[in-house]
């Protein structure tokens, strides 16, 4: 199997900039948060197990899922939580798998901001960490999602700690620049890929 790069970052860091970059220069990008929006479809066995277990009240008429309805359910309550992450994780796993080895890039790139936190960074040879200072990802998710910072806390507070990722990454780029300082140093890191890539097929 190619070369799998893992991309992660606290919210606000700039990982979708990173992973829309390297798509940019015709890098297979696995998305973990998309494959997990695709897992709960309508249609998909996943859906139909949590349908099984939360009852009705979790589908909306158009038969999609009411994610606002079954979240406030599984933050209410940390067994039932659980529950929904032993029907979903083990989805998303295989679907992620599944398209990594479909890709025909150099080396792939699997984007997830929970990438350290699950049992996701096992499949990846190095860890790509984008880093910004916490006041940064505050100021630029309030700004962007329009959420109040006491949210962009308490979802911070649920990921990694800043030192404990930082401790784990192979490469970090530091994304307190412009766009274009983040697209250069992505530009070096790309190629550094693409040579550990020939090394790791040979």
């Amino acid at each position: 199997m190619a070369l799998i790069v893992g991309l992660t970052g606290g919210i606000g860091s700039g990982k979708t900039a990173a992973s829309d970059y390297l798509a940019s220069l015709g890098i297979t990008i696995v998305d973990a948060d998309v494959v997990a929006r695709e897992v709960v479809e309508p249609g998909q066995p996943a859906l139909a197990q949590i349908e099984a277990h939360f009852g009705r009240e979790v589908i909306l008429p158009s038969g999609h899922l009411d994610r606002a309805t079954l979240r406030d359910i599984v933050f209410a309550n940390p067994e039932q939580r659980k529950i929904l992450e032993q029907i979903t994780h083990p989805a998303i796993g295989a679907a992620i798998i599944a398209q990594l080895q479909a890709a025909t890039s150099p080396y792939s790139v699997l984007a997830s901001p929970l990438l350290l936190e699950t049992s996701q960074h096992q499949m990846v040879k190095r860890v790509l960490l984008i880093d910004v200072p916490e006041e940064i990802q505050i100021a630029r998710t309030t700004a962007r999602d329009g959420v109040p910072e006491k949210q962009v806390k308490s979802i911070m507070a649920a990921q990694m700690p800043r030192q404990d990722k930082l401790a784990r990454a192979h490469d970090i780029i530091s994304n307190t620049g412009s766009l274009a300082a983040l697209h250069q140093n992505l530009h070096q890191q790309h190629l550094n890929y693409l040579r550990i890539a020939q090394h790791h097929e040979s």
